[in-house]
């Protein structure tokens, strides 16, 4: 622009004193060819746009595809009237074929830039056959009107100062530099060097718009416009040539100008194309042939490409299949902690492996022999090998790699891993017998808890101390609680007429009906005593219900102490039982503050709860009658809708002040399987 201002203001004059630059030069070979070579290059440019438009179902392609087919022609028109090629003279249709395919092309621009979204687009691709109609009829109408001398006004000799469209080509240079700022913003998102030459040659038809405004014919400015036309449309064709070059293929030359819709569309494609390529190398395929060739064709790939495609594909599968194996060990780690049972533990792990692994096979030992888990059998292992598991070291074996699993440093199953291909494979599978072995031992210590450590404590109290060890230190805190007392009247008469072993029998038996009845409905059970138990409620655990969950514990441990005593009866009549009377359960229940924590020595504690609220609920027990249940005032006032017969006030041992009492007959709302 620099320049054009320099000619423009130091045009020819015949003072000797001036400056002259804006020099005459009429050359009409020179001409002819630069604008045809121009329009040629349009013409190749637009034709390989408009097949990506095609292959794409792209609508900005198609536009950019217009501005350089609309330019071709008419730039082509130009050269052919250039004076003394058909015509004898300069004509107006030479002077205007140039500026008028310019600002046809301008308009395009301007729409190739806009962000169209899906249904626009849409549109403009079904407006592609008009508007191709459109521009052949307007440059076949235009081309006889301004060839066919004496036919139209634009076969008429051009005026001295020439015509050109004036001041009305700063409608064309708005729309170019509207269209360089609109595919810049979009170089912005995704840059691209076709992206940037687009820019470029959208700037340069804008100051070529400019130059044209006053230009001189045959003069240096006029030839300055000429130039920057050539190099505008040159730098789009270097950057596909660039492009074309380095990528082997001219399927992919304009896919970074297409629409938003379109660019993930193309790159959903290549994705798809990415994980077969993936799939076909994980599956090891035999055919002999690479398998990115398969791809080559869907994107026309050239040998070299396809041979990287493979290479990558290949380094792709492989880190696919760590990360698989990786993820596998995660989850076998994760169900390490969970406390499955052994045999589900196992199967679920195997399954997890063989996905990412393939053909694993586990074995456990079972009377010093292995056996197999699921369909595949154990390995067929010779003495020595089987010495070499057992001192930990893995044996490999027809095409397999055997890990020892272990527990508590002896031989406990077998893993036979497939023979990995790297060193990498061979580290993931031991880690993974490591891990194995580690679940195994897990889940055989939760058997242990379950049939040991369970069995001696309630599981609440079991839960929380393998959740937070430091909760067994001596100590406690205030709580709430509802504590629930029972005990078996008559036990010292039934115990003085029986063997120690029916004594044993009888609790056993009343114990078992009793206890489901309280820990079905969230209890902790805290000590047996002889006959005797203590269960508390909301304590260690939470409970916003505890004295209703209570009071339905004692009225169910009353009905499952009557069936025990059914049967107890019939045994006794068919002479299975001496025929002593067995005792019954009575319950006492009661609600208040309470110490509760372990309570005991460093070497031996025990979870428990003092205060005058668990007194209370022993003494309620005292006083009930066997098969009733006894709740406190505390209680009652917890329960709501519930059928009970009051005691009147109880003058309890211990006690100064009495206590209001009430014998529980029913609940109106049984939540027995609510265990919130």
């Amino acid at each position: 622009m620099l320049g054009l201002w320099l000619l423009l203001a130091h045009p020819v004059d015949e003072d000797p004193h001036t400056v002259d630059l804006d020099h005459v030069w009429q050359h009409n070979p020179s001409h002819f060819w630069l604008v045809l070579v121009v329009a040629g290059i349009n013409l190749v440019l637009g034709v390989l746009i408009s097949q990506a438009s095609a292959r794409r179902r792209d609508a900005r392609l198609l536009l950019v595809s217009l501005v350089f087919l609309s330019s071709a022609g008419f730039f082509t028109l130009h050269a052919l009237t250039t004076p003394a090629v058909i015509l004898p003279g300069a004509t107006v249709g030479f002077d205007l074929a140039h500026p008028v395919g310019l600002m046809i092309a301008s308009v395009f621009a301007f729409l190739s830039g806009l962000p169209l979204n899906d249904r626009q687009g849409e549109t403009v691709l079904k407006l592609q056959l008009p508007l191709r109609i459109a521009v052949g009829v307007l440059l076949v109408a235009w081309g006889v009107a301004s060839l066919v001398p004496g036919l139209t006004p634009l076969t008429d000799k051009l005026p001295p100062g020439g015509i050109g469209l004036g001041y009305w080509g700063l409608i064309g240079v708005f729309l170019y530099v509207a269209a360089a700022v609109m595919m810049f913003r979009l170089h912005r998102k995704r840059p691209a060097a076709v992206l940037i030459s687009l820019i470029t040659a959208y700037a340069l038809l804008a100051e070529v718009m400019i130059a044209g405004i006053e230009h001189r014919n045959w003069a240096l400015s006029w030839w300055l416009w000429h130039v920057l036309l050539t190099l505008a449309f040159f730098f789009v064709a270097y950057s596909a040539y660039i492009q074309f070059r380095r990528e082997g293929s001219s399927s992919g030359l304009f896919d970074a100008v297409t629409l938003s819709a379109t660019a993930r569309r193309i790159q959903a494609q290549y994705e798809e194309a990415l994980e077969e390529l993936v799939s076909h190398l994980r599956r090891r395929t035999e055919s002999g042939v690479p398998v990115a060739t398969r791809l080559a064709g869907r994107f026309k790939l050239t040998e070299g490409q396809a041979a990287v495609l493979d290479r990558a594909g290949a380094a792709l599968a492989n880190e696919r299949e760590l990360s698989e194996r990786l993820g596998a060990l995660v989850e076998v780690g994760g169900r390490a902690r969970v406390g499955l049972p052994e045999s589900e533990l196992l199967s679920e792990s195997l399954r997890r492996v063989r996905e990412a692994y393939g053909d694993v096979r586990v074995s456990v030992m079972s009377d010093g022999a292995l056996t197999p888990l699921g369909a595949r059998g154990a390995p067929t292992l010779t003495t020595q090998e089987m010495a070499a598991l057992t001192g930990g070291s893995p044996v490999e074996m027809s095409g397999s790699v055997v890990h020892p699993l272990t527990v508590k440093g002896h031989l406990a199953g077998a893993l036979a891993v497939p023979v990995g291909q790297t060193s990498q494979d061979a580290a993931l599978a031991a880690t993974l017998a490591t891990q194995l072995s580690i679940s195994l031992e897990n889940a055989r210590l939760y058997a242990e808890l379950e049939t040991l450590f369970r069995a001696y404590m309630s599981p609440d109290v079991a839960k929380s101390l393998l959740a937070d060890p430091n909760k067994a230190a001596l100590g406690g805190s205030l709580t709430e609680v509802t504590a629930l007392f029972a005990d078996l009247r008559g036990f010292t008469t039934f115990s003085e007429k029986v063997s120690p072993g029916e004594i044993v029998d009888m609790l056993n038996r009343f114990h078992t009906a009793a206890v489901p009845c309280i820990l079905g409905n969230g209890g902790t059970i805290v000590q047996f005593v002889g006959d005797a138990l203590l269960a508390l409620f909301n304590a260690p655990a939470p409970q916003a219900d505890h004295a209703r969950r209570a009071a339905q514990a004692g009225l169910e441990m009353q009905r499952a102490a009557a069936r025990v005593s059914a049967e107890v009866l019939r045994e006794q009549e068919a002479g299975l039982l001496s025929e002593v009377e067995w005792p019954k359960f009575r319950v006492g229940v009661n609600t208040g503050p309470a110490l509760v924590g372990n309570i005991g020595s460093p070497e031996f504690r025990g979870f428990n709860a003092m205060g005058d609220a668990v007194n209370v609920a022993a003494r309620l027990q005292a006083l009930a009658e066997p098969g009733s249940v006894v709740i406190g005032q505390s209680t009652y006032d917890l329960l709501g809708p519930a059928d009970v017969v009051s005691l009147g006030d109880l003058s309890l041992k211990g006690k100064d002040n009495t206590v209001h009492a009430y014998v529980l007959r029913g609940m109106e709302i049984d939540f027995t399987n609510d265990h919130a």
